[in-house]
């Protein structure tokens, strides 16, 4: 019996261990000598492929400034490894080590913060609907009966069905696997609005074959923090990450940054999204917090 009961200490011990080092990513990335940045294919601005295993975009950056300040942390130079993730996986990646930080477009809310951490909110999204510009569709009420696409693992047309202004209306959903999938509907006519966050519709119309065919339209659907996810239950990292983020800010630096992806010619198509950082991507600056949407919304 004792022996029984030592080896289920051992086990349990073994057990603990194992979980604090899965929770403690700088002696994780120290002991392996690299750290997995996940990212996205096509979140607009936010983080998009380059193709050949490249990534870029506004929080693609941030994180790198994350990771060269973990650099200094654990005292060695890491290899970066890019992750690419989507709306379904992102979540369980960043909870099981796969992704040691998530540099995507993840809304912040209370659901999310009970299986992972953000970062203080770099960006606020406005949720809206991309239209085909001679479609003459202007407001969510002129959705009724018409196919409506967003992607699979959003929370998008959730917020659609619950706006006020959308009661009565029963529209079609139809589902992309990703962001670039969900405007493929769109723009072939197999949808006749892709509901999303506005940067990734913008990000998605400035890289169209004709970006003159589609427009934002529409009401503003929600107000959204997006920031930079990572596990739970590891208040050094996220110190790390949340110290350098509120150092871009206070310096400014985080605005030139910004104006570098959304206001001038990005790669790979030297386009320009278009987007000035609004009042409440400012006042995220100005006043750091990670708030899930749910505090915004009591605005």
């Amino acid at each position: 019996m004792k022996k029984h009961l030592l080896a289920l200490a051992i086990a349990t011990t073994f057990a603990a261990g194992a979980h604090a080092q899965a929770n403690d990513t700088l002696a994780k990335v120290k002991a392996s000598g690299s750290i997995t940045m996940g990212v996205r294919d096509s979140s607009g601005a936010l983080s998009y492929t380059l193709g050949d295993g490249k990534y870029a975009g506004f929080h693609v950056e941030l994180c790198q400034r994350i990771v060269a300040n973990v650099e200094k942390a654990v005292g060695r130079k890491l290899d970066l490894k890019y992750q690419s993730v989507t709306s379904q996986n992102r979540i369980p990646l960043t909870q099981n080590g796969t992704v040691d930080i998530e540099c995507g477009s993840t809304t912040n809310n209370a659901t999310r913060q009970k299986d992972v951490a953000f970062a203080v909110t770099t960006f606020v999204e406005e949720v809206r609907m991309a239209v085909k510009a001679n479609s003459g569709l202007t407001s969510i009420a002129q959705l009724n009966g018409k196919n409506v696409a967003t992607t699979t693992g959003t929370t998008s047309v959730q917020t659609l069905r619950k706006n006020e202004r959308a009661t009565g209306v029963n529209f079609n959903e139809i589902y992309g696997k990703d962001h670039a999938d969900s405007f493929l509907l769109l723009e072939s006519g197999r949808a006749d609005a892709f509901v999303m966050d506005g940067s990734i519709l913008a990000g998605n119309i400035a890289n169209a074959k004709n970006p003159a065919d589609f427009r934002i339209a529409g009401e503003v659907l929600s107000v959204e923090p997006i920031a930079i996810m990572m596990r739970k239950d590891d208040p050094a990292f996220k110190k790390l990450a949340d110290d350098t983020l509120k150092d871009l800010m206070k310096s400014g630096e985080i605005a030139k940054i910004y104006d570098k992806w959304f206001m001038q010619p990005i790669p790979p198509k030297n386009a320009k999204v278009g987007l000035a950082a609004s009042e409440s991507v400012k006042g995220a600056w100005a006043a750091p917090n990670d708030k899930p949407m749910e505090e915004y919304a009591k605005k």
